[in-house]
């Protein structure tokens, strides 16, 4: 994993400020309010008139909540999205960065392409790193993700005393990082309030670490295996996505988890697929490096008929 790990913003618990809903609930508080105002009325039938009255009032309460739930959300770094997600970066001078610029002229027009929310809610986290001068692990990491658009992901590490050396992912093809993007993170982490004076900077890119996945699931019989294996797959590729980052290995759970989708009776992997160590780990990789999956095959077993 990475040398450098700020507070894990998906591990904390719900804040007390959003609220559990329950239309069952509402329609009962509901019910008991009109109840205290109007003893008469106990005929507590959803033929009722005044009974569907108040289940409108209840669907009301339960619709303005959750908004009240979504504006709160809208505030919190670990929530918020989008438009909401860039006032909370402009609170701390820190800008959403443009990945792709499109082509506004083009016909029809290409909007630009910006960093996906959370890249950018990680640089917002960061940005107190950029506050100190003294050349921290997360001051090198923060300018050098704010470097471009283009890069994906940074570690950085100190070899030797007085040296540095910064490790970038790109995110363009498997996540190497040419000279243009290296010599852009170069300039930026040599600036002078950036770098301290007796550090020497280096910028290398990622060594990108290739594998392929290939899995047989053995489904329970039903009406379409094939939903079965393309729910497998499209958990499978959102796993090797977010391991497309330095220093995350790529596991055999976090393999297996994303495979056995409901449905799938059993799941297996083979051919090509990395064997799994002693430590549940299909590749180890180190801060310098980032894997990629290079290839995804899965493939439904043969279900007898029941």
């Amino acid at each position: 994993m990475s040398t450098f790990t700020g507070v894990d913003l998906s591990r904390l618990p719900p804040p007390n400020v959003i609220e559990a809903l329950d239309f069952e609930t509402i329609l009962a508080a509901v019910v008991a309010y009109l109840q205290g105002i109007y003893p008469e009325w106990d005929a507590l039938v959803e033929s009722d008139p005044a009974y569907k009255v108040a289940q409108a009032l209840a669907y009301r309460e339960l619709i303005l909540r959750q908004r009240i739930n979504e504006s709160a959300r809208a505030t919190m770094l670990a929530f918020a999205k989008d438009a909401d997600l860039d006032h909370i970066g402009a609170r701390y001078d820190v800008a959403r960065l443009v990945v792709d610029p499109g082509d506004a002229s083009a016909i029809p027009p290409i909007p630009a392409t910006m960093e996906p929310n959370d890249d950018y809610r990680r640089r917002i986290q960061l940005s107190f790193e950029a506050f100190t001068t003294a050349g921290s692990t997360g001051s090198y990491i923060y300018h050098a993700l704010s470097a471009s658009g283009l890069v994906r992901d940074a570690s950085a590490t100190s070899p030797a005393p007085t040296q540095v050396t910064v490790y970038v992912l790109s995110r363009t093809a498997d996540g190497q990082a040419d000279e243009f993007l290296l010599a852009e993170v170069a300039a930026a982490l040599n600036a002078e309030q950036v770098r301290p004076m007796t550090d020497l900077v280096t910028v290398m890119s990622a060594s990108i670490v290739e594998y392929v996945i290939e899995a047989v699931i053995t489904p329970y019989p039903g009406p379409d295996a094939n939903l079965v294996r393309e729910a497998a797959l499209a958990q499978l590729q959102l796993y090797v996505s977010s391991m497309h980052r330095l220093g995350y290995d790529v596991t055999y759970s976090g393999v297996m988890a994303a495979l056995h989708q409901p449905g799938a009776q059993r799941v297996q992997l083979v051919g090509a697929t990395p064997a799994p160590d002693a430590q549940g780990r299909l590749l180890e990789i180190s801060d310098a490096e980032a894997a990629f999956c290079t290839a995804v095959t899965i493939t439904l077993a043969e279900v007898p008929d029941v």
